[in-house]
């Protein structure tokens, strides 16, 4: 199963009765890693246990909400080392998925769903430039002995990071994106293709993995599904996978998307009219793409 847990279906035999509405297959996680280099949700969670406890602690609170709320598959039980959930047949999405417009617009609906949820977490959004300050350090304290190696590091070192940091983070408070509950991390092999309901005009489709959720930009999490248009990570050689630029969406295919996210929003911002959707519509083009 994943990056950074291991991921298992179990099942009771056929001839072993079901006891009550007990399930008769889930999916078991165990942590891995996660819990030792302290990854997992931005929440905002502060004590004085180790990041990765909470990390695990605050990913099974938001799992639970999530489920409870039909965002997200149900939650069975938890243990300290992982948790029990539900196992639904599917397929993950591939990359060519997400150009088909009936599978768009039901993303947008579900990210503009998990957008609207009020979450016991911190709302501060500092998941986004934390994570890339993580990175960066880690980046300086980097040492290569090869030359081959040496030569591309000091390329990379030349491009002035922090600067380019400083001037991103500079362009991005400039701009108006309300800060949400995102998933940060909507892409295809998050999105399951629910066994059944291929046919199906809605509700075909669920959102997994929320380990990077947190509270960010509206505009960044929307920004970053459409980037991952143009990303195959099934590619079968070196570096296993492919960037396709062309692939990222038009504006109409960018339209279809913002429209239905807003249909669904409609509901906590009112009735608006036609001159105001489309004032709306252009700002979140704007938004979405810096």
């Amino acid at each position: 199963g994943g990056l950074s847990n291991l991921l298992y279906k179990c099942a009771l035999p056929e001839h072993i009765l079901s006891v009550g509405d007990e399930p008769r297959q889930v999916l078991l996680r165990v942590y891995g890693v996660i819990l030792a280099w302290g990854a997992g949700v931005g929440c905002g969670f502060s004590s004085g246990v180790p990041q990765g406890v909470d990390s695990l602690v605050l990913e099974s609170v938001m799992f639970a909400i999530l489920a409870e709320r039909a965002l997200g598959p149900r939650l069975y039980g938890v243990f300290p080392q992982g948790r029990l959930g539900q196992y639904s047949p599917s397929r993950r999405l591939r990359t060519e998925d997400l150009r088909d417009p009936d599978v768009s617009g039901e993303i947008a609906v579900k990210m503009s769903r998990f957008h609207g949820m009020v979450m016991p977490f911190n709302k501060e959004p500092k998941w986004l430039f934390g994570t890339m300050e993580k990175y960066l350090k880690q980046i300086s304290e980097l040492s290569f002995t090869e030359k081959a190696q040496l030569e591309k590091f000091n390329l990379l070192k030349g491009y002035n990071l922090e600067e380019e940091m400083r001037s991103l983070r500079d362009l991005l408070e400039s701009t108006p994106s309300p800060v949400v509950f995102c998933h940060n991390d909507v892409q295809e092999g998050n999105i399951l293709l629910l066994a059944g309901h291929e046919a199906s005009p809605s509700d075909k489709l669920m959102l997994i993995d929320f380990e990077y959720s947190s509270y960010n930009y509206r505009g960044f999490d929307i920004g970053n599904h459409f980037c991952e248009w143009v990303y195959n990570y099934t590619h079968d050689s070196w570096p296993f996978f492919k960037a396709s630029p062309e692939n990222y969406p038009s504006r109409q295919q960018q339209l279809h998307f913002i429209r239905h996210y807003l249909s669904e929003d409609s509901g906590r911002r009112g009735d608006t009219t036609h001159e105001e959707q489309a004032r709306i519509e252009e700002e979140m083009l704007t938004e979405i793409n810096r």
